[in-house]
């Protein structure tokens, strides 16, 4: 770690654990990934407020916040904060840009797709919408679904096509990775990196989240020594965390708004059976109008007609 910070408060909060992972989500695993590579002494919390949000992951600490979606992530916005970086004597090597283009570009893609569509999402129903009301979170499913295609440029008319494509990529990345790698701890030799947080966290969540008919998680297995290399890092550097006790349950800060610090909620008043009445009342009329508000938006949001055909198709 750069600097003299105080630890002490470091707080990383992402979405909640499932499928054996401290997180079950492929964008809050690398961050706790590496912050568990770099050896830096964090607490972790969960964020179940806003399931789809892409501020999750974010990182804090007093007034301080590194959300996923600013300054290209939560683990390079802490690299150029000076809070920790793993990376400062690897990005002028040669291979150091090539590796990060495959992990993150074409095995992303990847896995994008096969959570959303070469598995038809069974995961990731579990992962981010079983704690809402079921037709909530079939609405949100759908039209995460469909935005993840179009991010995909998958249309009915080459679909097959791109699915080609993207596993032919994820293959020759596994097999570039591997003789990489070799026998060795990590991508670079003796030293953790960034690239070993997001290749380990992809490999853990294609291994232990997709099931056993994957596309993608049979030609990872075709890959004997990056099997091994996940299982010892894994070892190495989660199985001890992953049996404490669970983390507390996360608000967002007071800057998901505003970018201001933290204030801490004051203990509450004993409410009347009439003031009870009321709020529960209020919780039903606000559910309800969010349920109204997500349909309107998926059902007018610019979809046209084969697009909308091309959805029930599939």
């Amino acid at each position: 770690m750069e600097g003299d910070q105080d630890t002490s408060d470091f707080t990383l909060v992402t979405r909640k654990p499932c499928f054996g992972l401290p997180t079950a989500c492929p964008n809050c695993l690398p961050a706790y990934i590496y912050l568990k590579l770099a050896q830096l002494p964090f607490q972790l919390a969960f964020n179940s407020t806003f399931p789809d949000s892409e501020e999750l992951p974010y990182f804090e600490s007093g007034t301080y916040v590194a959300y996923n979606n600013e300054d290209g992530g939560v683990i390079e916005k802490l690299e150029k904060d000076g809070i920790v970086n793993l990376d400062s004597q690897l990005q002028s090597l040669p291979d150091y840009l090539s590796l990060k283009a495959l992990i993150v570009s074409w095995l992303d893609e990847a896995l994008t797709y096969e959570i959303w569509v070469g598995t038809e999402g069974v995961s990731a129903s579990k992962m981010y919408y079983s704690d809402l009301p079921w037709v909530i979170g079939k609405v949100l499913f759908y039209k995460q679904t469909y935005l993840t295609k179009n991010r995909l440029g998958l249309t009915k008319e080459n679909a097959e096509q791109r699915e080609k494509l993207i596993y032919k990529r994820a293959s020759e990345a596994y097999e570039a990775l591997s003789t990489r790698l070799g026998e060795q701890k990590f991508l670079f030799e003796d030293r953790p990196s960034s690239l070993d947080a997001f290749f380990l966290s992809h490999m853990l969540f294609t291994i232990q989240v997709l099931p056993e008919t994957s596309v993608l998680r049979c030609k990872l297995l075709e890959q004997s020594n990056l099997v091994r290399y996940a299982e010892r890092l894994k070892s190495e550097f989660l199985e001890e965390s992953s049996s404490s006790p669970s983390p507390p349950l996360h608000s967002f800060p007071s800057s998901f708004s505003g970018k201001g610090s933290k204030t801490k909620s004051k203990p509450k008043a004993e409410k009347s059976e009439e003031e009870k009445k009321f709020k529960k009342r209020a919780r039903f009329f606000l559910a309800a109008q969010f349920l109204a508000v997500v349909i309107y938006v998926s059902v007018m949001g610019g979809v046209s007609s084969d697009e909308v055909e091309y959805e029930d198709d599939d």
